[in-house]
């Protein structure tokens, strides 16, 4: 069995995604690929406890909650993360998979719902979107885009034009928090008729914005 780099293990409400306001369980690996501008787990680059896959399976079974995000950093850097998923797919957890969009998400179990990133430039990494991924995308993952300007929002608007995005899963815009207000994504996305849920980050709301574990 394999063993992981855990950055934190906790139970807090989901802020992000078709599943945002239910209380999830969040295991955060170490690690990750990507140095994207508006980053805000720079914290989970280095930190973390190796743990077993046993070990993590407990301690999410420890908070009895169902629903169960594996997200990083990066955590398809570790091997061990496609074993998690799958142990917690066998064991009934609906398992939601948060991944950058620089690695191949092909080897991911099935049934995990799998939110890939689709950077854009204002993140500095767009030129490391893993494009082979969108033949892979089934209907009940998601896109998730940040935006953090106008330029952002119009490449963005111009991917899912080219790629028929809105066709294979659904789609999320999102405000890079404290740099783009959420009124002005709005305002573009119903003047654009963008086929997209608009989304915040609801933890930002509830929590102060850099409090860790929540």
């Amino acid at each position: 069995m394999n063993s992981l780099v855990v950055n934190e293990i906790f139970h807090s409400i989901q802020g992000e995604s078709s599943q945002a306001g239910f209380p999830c369980v969040f295991v955060r690996l170490t690690a990750c690929n990507l140095r994207c501008a508006w980053c805000d787990t720079e914290y989970a680059f280095y930190e973390g406890t190796r743990m077993s896959v046993a070990e993590v399976l407990d301690r999410v079974e420890a908070f009895g909650c169902r629903l169960v995000e594996v997200t990083g950093g990066e955590p398809l850097l570790q091997e061990g993360a496609q074993e998690l998923m799958t142990a917690m797919c066998d064991r009934g957890y609906d398992v939601m998979l948060e991944t950058g969009g620089a690695l191949s998400i092909a080897a991911v179990d099935r049934r995990v719902r799998r939110i890939v990133d689709i950077k854009c430039p204002g993140s500095g990494m767009a030129d490391r979107n893993f494009w082979g991924n969108i033949p892979e995308l089934k209907p009940s993952d998601e896109l998730k885009f940040v935006i953090r300007d106008r330029a952002d929002f119009d490449w963005a608007s111009d991917r899912i034009r080219k790629y028929s995005l809105e066709s294979r899963c659904p789609l999320l815009f999102a405000p890079v928090f404290g740099e783009l207000e959420p009124i002005t994504l709005a305002g573009w996305i119903l003047e654009g008729r963008a086929p997209v849920r608009m989304q915040l980050q609801l933890h930002k709301f509830i929590w102060e914005p850099s409090t860790r574990g929540v």
